[in-house]
């Protein structure tokens, strides 16, 4: 009697082991984005789960090196094995060891693997150059997300090549590009008329030459990021009033940016997310303009703005109260500190309030 329940119990863990724990891990692969490295890991504990885990298509469309050292060679070791032929995503975020290279021995190597790819991010990876770009992209016709964050060394050459390889990017950031001209964000409004995102953060080279025909083409943006850029006149940030299914926008250091160019802004009714911090020549008009007409704005940002006071926070109060999350009035010595209670007597939806001290 013994023996057989120990029999049976002995099968019911085999049972559990055989079909329910991999089950159970590929239930949460599915849910969660693994690493490579922890996938590989995973691979090993059993054949069971090895063969449930490589049936399962979804977890091998994407690829996660984030940080990793020696990741081109392990993206090329990767992107040869069959089950990863429909690979959708590549992080390689501040992965090291990532060179021209890699990516031109991918495209001869891995060609077809790539055909599906929806997002590649290169952020961080400055050892690429326009090089590297116009193999990878060629590679990548249904590419949608693209980013190639802080890469001092890609050019203007580097956006021709996405765009002529690369027709339905509608998410593309170039933060920290320096190279990038007005000559590379023409490419950009050129070809992508159906973009949604764009990050232009300390693309120091682009001007109003650049940014009014994107501002004139690009129609469907939603998110545009120009922090840290000053060079923009106040003629150029009126056109953003063309942008009308706008919802985030950054002009963190729009330095030339006046109340009328704010006016303008606020035509975006749609506006979520607005920062202008360091926007030093705004005053309570541009403010309570926004206020009146982004009635949607859940957070704002008025950082170091001087010539603001009391009078745009009871705008806000009075068009925005049941939406605005996030008020940042640091710096903005005209805003009187106000208790707890007084501030969400105003903002009763308000977590978080900066002011001066």
């Amino acid at each position: 009697m013994e023996e057989t329940t120990s029999t049976s119990t002995e099968s019911k863990d085999h049972v559990w082991c055989r079909e329910t724990v991999p089950k159970v891990f590929k239930l949460v692969c599915s849910t969660l984005p693994l690493a490579h490295t922890d996938l590989v890991s995973l691979l090993l504990v059993s054949p069971s789960l090895h063969r449930t885990l490589v049936s399962c298509q979804p977890l091998w469309q994407s690829l996660i090196f984030r940080e990793v050292n020696n990741a081109g060679n392990r993206l090329l070791a990767a992107l040869s094995l069959p089950r990863y032929r429909y690979v959708k995503q590549i992080d390689l975020e501040f992965a090291r060891h990532v060179e021209d290279t890699h990516l031109i021995l991918i495209k001869d190597k891995c060609f077809d693997s790539l055909q599906s790819l929806e997002s590649l991010n290169l952020n961080g990876c400055q050892k690429i150059s326009d090089t590297g770009i116009e193999a990878i992209t060629s590679c990548c016709p249904q590419l949608k997300t693209f980013s190639i964050y802080w890469n001092v060394r890609v050019t203007d050459t580097s956006l021709l090549h996405t765009v002529r390889n690369c027709k339905h990017i509608v998410d593309l950031n170039i933060s920290g590009c320096k190279q990038i001209t007005d000559q590379g964000i023409q490419f950009v409004a050129e070809n992508y008329p159906e973009l949604e995102s764009l990050n232009l953060t300390r693309c120091i080279k682009v001007t109003d030459d650049g940014l009014k025909p994107l501002l004139h083409q690009c129609l469907s943006l939603q998110s545009l990021n120009l922090y840290a850029l000053s060079s923009f006149t106040d003629a150029a940030y009126r056109e953003i009033s063309l942008l009308t299914r706008l919802k985030f926008l950054d002009l963190c250091g729009a330095q030339n940016l006046s109340d009328q160019g704010l006016h303008c802004i606020s035509k975006c009714k749609d506006l979520v997310s607005l920062n202008l911090t360091w926007c030093v020549r705004v005053t309570d008009e541009g403010v309570i303009a926004v206020a009146q007409c982004c009635t949607s704005l859940e957070f704002l940002s008025l950082f170091g703005i001087v010539g603001v006071t009391d009078k745009c926070l009871e705008a806000l109060s009075k068009s925005c109260s049941d939406k605005i999350t996030i008020l940042d009035v640091n710096g903005c010595i005209g805003i009187k500190k106000r208790s707890r209670e007084e501030l969400l007597q105003l903002l009763p939806y308000l977590k978080c309030f900066k002011v001066h001290s």
